[in-house]
């Protein structure tokens, strides 16, 4: 299904001519080789344009369509009209001058062969370059003597008397076609992505600019032994079209910024059906993988589309796809793919949303806990590498994407998290609120968005209870550094039976000292009436990860709760 997809996709940026046609290709070229008609170099073009990055000023190549490059697994193979200086001129500069004059002899030959027909000025221009052209007096030749280091490795086209390319000429791109669709040279198959027979695809193209993978591209479909045949057959049996479509589709979207995001080591790939741009930025947008919406023109689209309204330019039944590549080794790697309309994915987006809504501290504007804000919950704020496990956000986003159970992983990191720092965060809170929901079938009446006191679950009351012993610790000993919360908070929620009793002995002792003692003990007194023991045991031995769970979201709760009321006291009072 991804490489009908992503097929699908080519054919309809293809029917708008937004993508290369067939046989054709993006390549990024520095310089053009300037023929006389007649074949003589007469000079060297660039191409390199000045592009600002940053504080930065390059020079970047410019990016041309040029006939389809061949995968060059081994060995020599030359392009067509489009290459670099080893092929085209026959030089280079890692000391391999034998290998250079063997690349330029396969160039030649190519172009002699596929030109071999064609009178057209610019084809008599190139056949009459490689009938005269001496690559041994390369670095003699005036045209080249000042510019032949820069040139070296930048790929290079033909220009004809410094006007028109030789690859856009009509005669010699309808050449180029008739050897491209020759079936001659690979056995027809039955293609397995397009239903039609094909010539098989010995080689698919290179996938290009996965982070982490090989910087000359890697592939996402190979095979190199024989155990990836079966009674003579290819196990991949792909046709050229298609190999071509789908990774001419894959490069498209990735180096597009509105369908690609990055997620840990994972490349983020989505797409609409027919190839409308309008959800994935919306996608982009609410998911948080994306850039911030400047204008506020798409946040306006969302906000009615989660309000339920109807807006035409988003059509919510249409199919989309989300995708996630990673590097390996030497292939790229499939994390995941997704596939549904755009309505059921913003459904699942907005259930997830939901779920992790929770009270949050004045100091925390944001609106949404997007995905890397949860995944930065789960790593250690001191270390050196902030990003979290690549398997984790995968399926982390699999899960709210697909309306699946969150990873158990996602839970447990949380809770490592906190026993660590001793600090339940609004993000954390979040997280196991949505978990509990979600995983463990807790009602939404149950876990609310702020303090439930009616809630008589005994780890979540404990949690509760357990804020409160800290508060009239605090202020019977203003200033204090350290709290039972630095010293016991793991304890009293792993076995809250080892420390409450103690806690609750120090507890007299803080009221006590403190101006707020009486309310104090009002609370605790109350809090404990809510305790269901229905083991006859207040506090128990000890509390399952779920319960630990419950503890922390309480203790949460309880403690915005007071800082709430003050809030709300101060603003009254203004």
């Amino acid at each position: 299904m991804i490489l009908q997809s992503l097929v699908s996709h080519y054919e309809e940026l293809e029917r708008r001519g937004e993508i290369s046609p067939p046989g054709w290709g993006p390549e990024r070229v520095s310089y053009a080789l300037n023929l006389s008609t007649e074949g003589e170099l007469l000079g060297v073009l660039t191409l390199l344009r000045e592009e600002a990055r940053g504080k930065k000023t390059v020079k970047v190549p410019k990016v041309m369509r040029v006939p389809e490059r061949v995968v060059k697994a081994a060995g020599i193979k030359s392009n067509f009209l489009c290459d670099n200086t080893t092929y085209l001129l026959g030089v280079d500069n890692k000391g391999k001058g034998a290998r250079a004059l063997d690349a330029f002899a396969a160039c030649k030959a190519l172009h002699l062969q596929l030109l071999a027909d064609v009178q057209t000025t610019a084809a008599s221009a190139v056949k009459g370059f490689f009938a005269q052209w001496n690559p041994e007096a390369a670095a003699q030749h005036p045209a080249l003597s000042d510019v032949l280091d820069d040139m070296m490795g930048s790929n290079l086209v033909f220009c004809i008397d410094g006007g028109a390319y030789a690859h856009e000429d009509p005669a010699v791109k309808a050449a180029w076609m008739a050897a491209w669709t020759n079936e001659e040279d690979s056995p027809i198959i039955r293609c397995l992505v397009t239903g039609e027979r094909a010539p098989l695809a010995l080689l698919h193209g290179k996938i290009k600019g996965v982070p982490g993978a090989q910087s000359a591209g890697a592939n996402l479909i190979s095979y190199n032994a024989p155990a990836f045949t079966f009674y003579g057959k290819r196990c991949a049996s792909i046709g050229r079209y298609a190999a071509f479509a789908h990774v001419t589709a894959l490069n498209h979207l990735i180096s597009t910024r509105d369908y690609r995001q990055q997620l840990g080591d994972t490349l983020v790939l989505f797409w609409a059906e027919r190839a409308d741009p309008m959800p994935p930025q919306l996608f982009s947008l609410y998911t948080g993988l994306g850039p911030p919406d400047e204008n506020g023109a798409l946040t306006a689209i969302m906000v009615r589309l989660l309000q339920g309204q109807y807006v035409e330019e988003v059509d919510l039944t249409a199919k989309f796809y989300v995708l996630g590549l990673a590097p390996n080794a030497a292939r790229i790697s499939v994390r995941f793919f997704l596939q549904d309309s755009f309505g059921a994915f913003l459904d699942n987006l907005a259930a997830h949303y939901e779920r992790l809504e929770i009270v949050r501290p004045s100091y925390d504007t944001r609106v949404y806990l997007t995905l890397p804000a949860l995944m930065y919950e789960t790593v250690n704020p001191n270390s050196r590498d902030k990003a979290s496990s690549p398997l984790l956000s995968g399926a982390a986003l699999r899960a709210i994407l697909s309306g699946g159970d969150y990873p158990e992983g996602l839970f447990q990191a949380v809770m490592l998290r906190i026993r660590a720092e001793h600090e339940v965060t609004r993000g954390r809170a979040a997280i196991i609120k949505a978990y509990l929901r979600k995983n463990r079938g807790h009602k939404k009446e149950e876990l609310t968005v702020a303090l439930n006191p009616e809630l008589r679950d005994r780890a979540y009351v404990l949690g509760r209870l357990f804020a409160v012993l800290e508060r009239a610790q605090s202020e019977a000993n203003p200033g204090i550094n350290t709290t039972i919360k630095d010293k016991y908070l793991n304890t009293a929620c792993a076995n809250p039976a080892v420390v409450f009793p103690q806690l609750l002995r120090l507890a007299g002792h803080h009221t006590a000292k403190s101006d707020y003692g009486v309310h104090r003990n009002r609370e605790i007194g109350e809090l404990l009436q809510l305790i269901d023991a229905e083991d006859g045991e207040a506090f128990p031995a000890q509390h399952t990860l779920a319960q630990q769970g419950m503890f922390f979201l309480g203790y949460y709760h309880q403690t915005q709760a007071r800082y709430q009321k003050k809030e709300e006291k101060e603003n009254g009072s203004n």
